[in-house]
C-alpha cells in the first residue's frame, strides 16, 4: 500500500491481515501483564470481524505505534487498544495540533497535525487521563512527548497540552498550537 493509497482504500491484502495479526498476536503475548484476563482468540475472532478496524491498527502500526490492547470494556463488549511504542510514535512526529494551528503558521509549516492524521487513521488522540493510565502499563515517552486531547478553553486561547514522562513522574505541559518538534507526536486510541 502506498502512501496515495492511504485514506482512499481502507483495506489490507491479505498478506498485510496476516502479517499484521501476527504482529498483534505476538505483542499481546509478550505484554500480558497490559492486558491480564483477556484471551487472544477472543480478541482476533473481534478484529476479523471488524476489517475496518484492523486497517487502523495497521496504520497504527506502520507509523510506530506498536498498537496493543490495555482493556476490555464489558459494557460495550469493545477491546481497547492505544499506542504502546517506548517513545511517540516516529511517524506521526514533528506535527502541530491541528488544522487551525497548521494553517495560522505563516512559515516553515509542518507536513501534518494530529487531530488531521488521527481522523485519516481512524483512530482518537489519548486524552489526558488515558495517557496516566498507559503510563501504569510501563515507561513512555522517556525521551519524546506526546500531543493529548486538549479541552476546548485551552484550545479556543491558541494553546494545546501535551505529556511526557521525566523523573518517573508524567508532566502536562501546553504550548502553542502551531508549535512542533522533532520528539513531539501523538499517541492513539482505537476501540475494537
Amino acid at each position: 500500500m502506498t502512501k496515495s493509497d492511504i485514506g482512499n482504500v481502507k483495506a489490507l491484502l491479505p498478506e498485510q491481515r496476516e502479517e499484521l495479526l501476527q504482529t498483534l498476536k505476538a505483542r499481546f503475548e509478550k505484554h500480558m501483564n497490559r492486558h491480564q484476563g483477556l484471551e487472544w482468540a477472543n480478541l482476533q475472532a473481534k478484529l476479523e470481524a471488524h476489517p475496518e478496524k484492523l486497517w487502523s491498527l495497521y496504520e497504527m502500526e506502520r507509523t510506530g505505534g506498536e498498537p496493543d490492547v490495555i482493556g476490555h470494556d464489558s459494557k460495550t463488549d469493545e477491546y481497547i487498544f492505544y499506542d504502546c511504542s517506548a517513545e511517540s510514535p516516529k511517524g506521526r512526529r514533528s506535527i502541530c495540533y491541528d488544522r487551525e494551528a497548521l494553517e495560522s503558521r505563516k512559515e516553515h509549516k509542518p507536513q501534518n497535525n494530529a487531530i488531521d492524521m488521527a481522523a485519516a487513521m481512524g483512530i482518537e488522540l489519548l486524552t489526558e487521563e488515558q495517557y496516566r493510565g498507559l503510563q501504569k502499563l510501563g515507561n513512555f515517552d522517556l525521551k519524546t512527548s506526546s500531543w493529548v486531547t486538549t479541552p476546548a478553553n485551552i484550545r479556543k486561547l491558541g494553546g494545546a497540552i501535551f505529556c511526557d514522562r521525566r523523573y518517573d513522574t508524567v508532566f502536562v505541559y501546553h504550548n502553542g498550537a502551531e508549535s512542533y518538534y522533532a520528539a513531539r507526536g501523538f499517541r492513539g486510541s482505537l476501540r475494537v
